[in-house]
């Protein structure tokens, strides 16, 4: 037989299990919440059209992981700049959660600000990089930033802390880009970032990337690089177009095993189907 106290002591738990539970709900609602915002912001934070100019084309591909309550902040952009030529930019924050989220905002705001500023993309990351340290954030963030002339296919490249960038040519050559590195913006004032040249040929790719596609527990990245560096050269050779280089990264970002956001913009010079 129970005596009251029990009854009570039993009531007490039930209770307290009671509010509890409230507790966690409210706490998960609450986090799904900061998910869809960090997701809303990731999303209209992307470019709604790119850039057309005679003889270039460009194709993007996003996956954001939000696995759980992580959210990443990487992001791709692709721009007019003042002096005709087209800028563009991929890069990574560090972190998984809105304030990622947040700083990538920043990050690709600042870019393209400074970008009316100056037009060499070294000079550009520098300056950026100064901004973003002078705020005083915890974060930082890796980047290319390339600049691309659409009359001659001239790229030049600087590189913040990020892979690097993979390019192959209509008659079977491919490789990545072994230009010299920057570090990660928002971490050391005054960083300078050396500035690589290379040129779109007709038929070519250049193929840029965040490392969720190509690096996970079921990939290394050198696998990754290798495995992308495939795909370009296969695709620029037989002439397949870049909508399909797209859709093969894609793919091979599913197979990586990551719980990071998947990001690549590829740049293709008129010469097959696009």
């Amino acid at each position: 037989m129970f005596c009251r106290q029990d009854t009570d002591d039993a009531g007490d738990l039930l209770g307290r299990l009671g509010e509890l539970t409230t507790q966690a709900r409210e706490l998960a609602k609450m986090q799904r919440s900061r998910v869809e915002l960090a997701v809303a912001l990731q999303r209209g934070m992307l470019p709604q059209t790119l850039p057309d100019p005679p003889g270039i084309r460009l194709a993007a591909g996003y996956m954001p992981a939000h696995h759980g309550l992580n959210v990443g902040g990487d992001w791709y952009d692709a721009f007019t700049m003042p002096d005709g030529r087209i800028g563009l930019s991929i890069g990574d924050v560090q972190g998984h959660n809105i304030e990622a989220a947040a700083f990538m905002g920043q990050v690709r705001v600042g870019l393209r600000a400074l970008a009316h500023v100056t037009n060499d993309p070294g000079e550009l990351l520098t300056r950026t990089n100064d901004l973003l340290v002078s705020l005083g954030a915890d974060l930082f963030a890796t980047c290319i930033f390339l600049r691309l002339d659409p009359a001659t296919g001239v790229l030049e490249c600087a590189r913040a802390g990020h892979i690097p960038h993979i390019w192959a040519t209509a008659d079977g050559r491919s490789g990545v880009d072994e230009g010299e590195c920057g570090p990660p913006l928002g971490v050391l004032e005054g960083a300078e970032y050396p500035v690589v040249c290379h040129r779109l040929t007709t038929g070519g790719v250049v193929v840029l990337l965040t490392d969720g596609v190509v690096e996970g527990p079921s990939l290394s990245l050198d696998e990754g690089l290798h495995r992308v560096t495939r795909l370009a050269e296969i695709t620029a050779a037989a002439g397949l177009g870049i909508k399909a280089l797209v859709d093969g990264v894609m793919r091979l970002a599913d197979t990586v095993g990551h719980e990071d956001d998947a990001a690549v913009l590829v740049i293709g010079h008129d010469g097959g189907a696009m």
